[in-house]
């Protein structure tokens, strides 16, 4: 049986690094999955595990679950009042600013399982911010697109609010979609990337999570390491 790999834990919380396509819970979205992050790490430890947070399925890196009931509320608090600070990694198409914020509210994602008191077309948009910057970038002797050369960029993003596909949607808002990304992204440049480099899943990843703990009050950093796809990627990129 997959074991998850645990990035830090004590008796009060448990950290994961999550891997790309697998859900945190059971979901309606995918009746067919028969694995999930929370049903895997509680067979794991052989104990309750709640949740508080997500990551959406094919995103992969820290993931942190509570021990406790009372730590659960306590660290859903921390993340409602973003007293956590999470930091991603994504490999998008094009050269990217230097540094950039994306100040762009997010209308909420229609939800087809969600009722109907909960779900209502017209909500009004909600206030969405996230900081990126730039680590490196590539340009690649191949015609993707329509120009003789294709470029990417590895950057750094730190979502200040938590909206739905906050990351994704505020990339494509600024025409740099992720790599891999089915939604949001270009279907050109993840059939490229499939093609040439075998890599087919999203290309953004949880690093690094920054909070204070619930319990002891101490400052923690919660680092995960990058998957197959992404250390090959990055290697065959000379990052």
């Amino acid at each position: 049986m997959l074991e998850l790999e645990i990035l830090y834990q004590d008796e009060h919380l448990v950290a994961i690094n999550k891997p790309c396509n697998l859900l945190v819970h059971r979901s309606d979205i995918d009746k067919h999955e028969t694995r999930f992050a929370l049903q895997m790490l509680r067979d794991q430890l052989g104990q309750h595990v709640f949740p508080v947070h997500r990551l959406d399925k094919p995103t992969s890196g820290v993931l942190i679950f509570a021990l406790k009931r009372n730590i659960a509320r306590l660290l859903s608090e921390a993340f409602a009042e973003r007293k956590i600070e999470k930091t991603y990694w994504a490999i998008v198409r094009g050269l990217t600013p230097n540094e950039i914020t994306v100040n762009h509210p997010l209308k909420p994602k229609h939800d087809k399982y969600a009722g109907k008191h909960n779900n209502k077309k017209d909500k009004p948009a909600q206030p969405a911010i996230t900081h990126f910057k730039r680590l490196n970038t590539i340009e690649l002797p191949y015609e993707v697109d329509r120009y003789p050369q294709s470029r990417y960029s590895l950057i750094e993003a730190k979502p200040e609010t938590g909206r739905k596909h906050q990351i994704r949607r505020h990339l494509k808002h600024i025409s740099h979609p992720i790599i891999g990304d089915v939604k949001h992204g270009k279907g050109t440049h993840n059939r490229f990337f499939k093609d040439h480099f075998n890599c087919d899943r999203l290309l953004l990843t949880c690093r690094q999570m920054d909070f204070e703990h619930p319990i002891s009050l101490q400052p923690m950093s919660i680092k995960s390491g990058l998957d197959e796809n992404f250390r090959r990627l990055i290697s065959a990129f000379s990052w």
